[in-house]
């Protein structure tokens, strides 16, 4: 069921999407090569902390971290570890913190040192079609056509959109419904009303779409070992523009 928010419960969510979007941008501060990934989730989990708040996702469904975090062909739900950074990867970090019963969930890739341009492109552009969503974002509009939009910027540089995970609504919970999915669905048929909280998060492939879960049962690949890039933000549904409640000034 679709949960309208409140004006005072629309503020709480601002507040703890404020957190992630500082969380964020401590991480990309910190992608360097020589640095685990375990650093970047003790970093993140010390942050959250300080703020009053609660990593969403330490011990959600059991996973063991307070940020995913993806590393090249790993699409989402890397689990932080001993992995050392290298020069030219590229690490995408989502993460969520829950304040005052309200959740905030987002994600951006980062460049580590010197990147391949093809993969600087993809990483660019899986953010552009977060863009291209966010201007569906509006009352009136459905679900599909934030779909629509997402799938086509990224189809047209021959990208794979990945189909098994998608967006969600966010609130009380951190997924709720109604999903988002980026890719145009027929299903996805519920119009936006002000007071819906979304998280749009486009996962784009360089190669294939498809993708496969590793035998740690969180990480998800891609199937054919090229790189995916992931670009998340929580985002509010009002009566005017849509508000981003994760974004961060100084954002890629």
């Amino acid at each position: 069921m679709i949960t309208i928010k409140s004006a005072s419960e629309l503020v709480k969510m601002q507040a703890a999407g404020r957190i992630v979007g500082e969380t964020l941008k401590l991480l990309g501060e910190n992608v360097r090569p020589g640095v685990t990934t375990a650093h970047l989730d003790k970093l993140a989990h010390e942050y959250i902390l300080s703020c009053g708040a609660k990593p969403s996702f330490l011990g959600y469904a059991g996973y063991p971290g307070s940020v995913c975090i993806s590393v090249n062909n790993q699409v989402i739900h890397g689990i932080p570890g001993k992995r050392v950074l290298k020069d030219g990867d590229i690490v995408s970090c989502d993460t969520g913190a829950i304040l005052d019963g309200f959740h905030g969930d987002a994600a951006r890739t980062f460049l580590c040192g010197e990147v391949k341009p093809e993969i600087q492109q993809l990483v660019r552009v899986t953010r552009e079609c977060f863009f291209e969503g966010l201007k569906f974002c509006r009352v009136g509009y459905r679900i599909s056509d934030i779909s629509k939009a997402v799938q086509q910027h990224a189809e047209r540089y021959g990208y794979g959109v990945v189909r098994d995970y998608v967006g969600h609504g966010i609130g009380r919970e951190m997924h709720e419904d109604p999903e988002v999915p980026n890719y145009y669905s027929p299903r996805a048929r519920q119009r936006l009303h002000a007071g819906m909280a979304i998280a749009v998060e486009p996962m784009i492939n360089l190669g294939t779409y498809q993708v496969k879960v590793l035998s740690d049962g969180w990480t998800v690949e891609t199937v054919d070992g090229l790189p995916s890039a992931h670009f998340e933000n929580t985002i509010l549904i009002t009566e005017g523009d849509p508000v981003m409640t994760t974004y961060y000034e100084g954002d890629l």
